[in-house]
Parts: structure tokens; sequence; C-alpha cells
């Protein structure tokens, strides 16, 4: 997209935004295949991650990774099958189902978690406490405005 005279030259902030994810999720995954677990996409991360701690509706997950019920339906059944996720009665509505992590998603999450535990100190090394803590602050303000899941 061309500049506008209003926009200042560089990189517009959701990019900005974007680039550090961007690494965080390839170190993640990295440390993830490193760790043995090397048979599961981006796409399908991106559902699993969002399983709540108590499961989660196969709608709502599709809502929250963006996708379509059948696509996220199609991951969760990928998810299913190599153990990361199981599928359990929903004990407020027996019609339902709830996706949940299963043990081979929680140990796949706990390695992600010290993965990306690692990659904030080293930006907390480079920024300096005072500005990771002012970008953490600034973020989590930021995350009030637009995020409809927090």
């Amino acid at each position: 997209m061309a500049r506008t005279e209003k926009e200042p030259a560089g990189l517009n902030t959701g990019l900005l935004l974007f680039i550090p994810y961007r690494a965080l999720e390839n170190r993640v995954f990295a440390a993830l295949r490193e760790a043995g677990f090397t048979d599961f996409t981006l796409a399908q991360a991106r559902v699993l991650q969002r399983v709540g701690p108590h499961g989660t509706r196969l709608t709502d997950l599709a809502e929250q990774a963006q996708v379509t019920k059948q696509t996220a339906g199609y991951l969760v059944d990928q998810l299913e099958g190599m153990g990361y996720v199981e599928r359990t009665p929903d004990p407020t509505d027996a019609r339902a189902r709830l996706i949940r992590v299963a043990e081979r998603g929680r140990r796949a999450a706990e390695r992600a978690a010290e993965a990306v535990a690692e990659v904030e100190a080293e930006w907390r090394a480079h920024l300096g406490a005072e500005d990771m803590d002012r970008l953490r602050g600034i973020l989590t303000r930021l995350r009030a405005a637009t995020d409809p899941y927090a």
C-alpha cells in the first residue's frame, strides 16, 4: 500500500507489532520441534492455543481463530488424532462437546511457554527493564480496546 501524506515514513504500527510476534512464533516452533513436537502445523497451533482451561466449544474456537467451523473441525480432528486434544461432553449442554487439551498438548504448551519466557527475557535485556515494562503496559491497555476475547 502506498504511503499517504498523513502517514509517517516507515512501517505502520500493525506491522511493527507483527514482526516481533512472528519472530517469537518462529522461536516457539523451533523449540517445539527440538522437543519432538514435529507433527503439527501453524494453523493447528493457532486453534490449539485458543482451547480454554476448562475446554472450548468448536464454534468458539472457530470464531477466535477466525476460521470457518468446518476448518476448525478439520484442524481439531487432526489435533485429536495426534493426541493434542480430546473431545468430551459439555456438562452444561448434553448435545454439545468440548475440546480440551490432552496430556500431549499440555506438554507441548509447557515447552512453548518456556520458549516464550526465553524470548521475553532476551527482549527485556535488549530494551531494558523499564522500556519492557512500559511496552507491556501499553500493549495491555491496547488489548482492552482491541481484543473481544479478553
